[in-house]
């Protein structure tokens, strides 16, 4: 397990774009997140556990704990190994008769799994390297970016001409000349 970091699920966002879940990983003790698209199903079931709500009957991910007890199998950890293609993978560690087993799993399932059975989470070291973020620097970044989009006061002085332009345009005087060229009716439409 070297160079593995131990994450919470901080929280799960829904993108205002496209009503997609993302799982906000929190690295613990420090200010490190990683985002991670989920499916909407998905999400449902890690809410449902981290909110502790009781349904009626086992969810999928129940029943996939209950499997692991009826087996005398015990979920150690979940990991997110790595990321590939903008994908990443995940895995379900677990210990059955004194042999550790690893399950290859979406890291969204691991997770509905792990908020089930109170294991731990862990990210390796090249995934958070590669697509975590630090708020300050995220920032800091969207300042940067945003000093760019202002008009300089060159372009506002060009943009003036405009403005003088729309304020001598008088609009009253249009409507009575319309009246006028109608006998004091307003045109038709058409």
């Amino acid at each position: 397990m070297e160079n593995m970091i131990e994450v919470v699920i901080d929280s799960i966002r829904v993108s205002l774009m496209s009503q997609q879940r993302i799982v906000i990983l929190r690295e613990e003790n420090e200010e490190r997140y990683l985002p991670i698209w989920i499916g909407v199903y998905e999400a449902e079931a890690i809410t449902i556990a981290l909110q502790e709500v009781e349904v009626s009957r086992p969810l999928t991910h129940d029943l996939i704990k209950n499997v692991f007890n009826q087996l005398n199998t015990r979920v150690v950890r979940v990991e997110v190994l790595s990321l590939k293609d903008d994908t990443f993978y995940g895995n379900i560690v677990a210990e059955t008769n004194g042999q550790t087993i690893n399950i290859d799993a979406r890291p969204s399932d691991a997770l509905a799994i792990a908020v089930r059975t109170h294991v731990p989470i862990f990210v390796s070291q090249s995934v958070m390297n590669a697509a975590s973020i630090i708020p300050e620097d995220d920032l800091q970044d969207q300042e940067a970016e945003l000093e760019g989009k202002f008009p300089d006061p060159e372009t506002e002085n060009r943009l003036s001409i405009f403005e003088d332009f729309i304020e001598g345009l008088e609009i009253d005087d249009m409507d009575s000349d319309e009246e006028d060229d109608n006998g004091g009716k307003p045109k038709p439409a058409g």
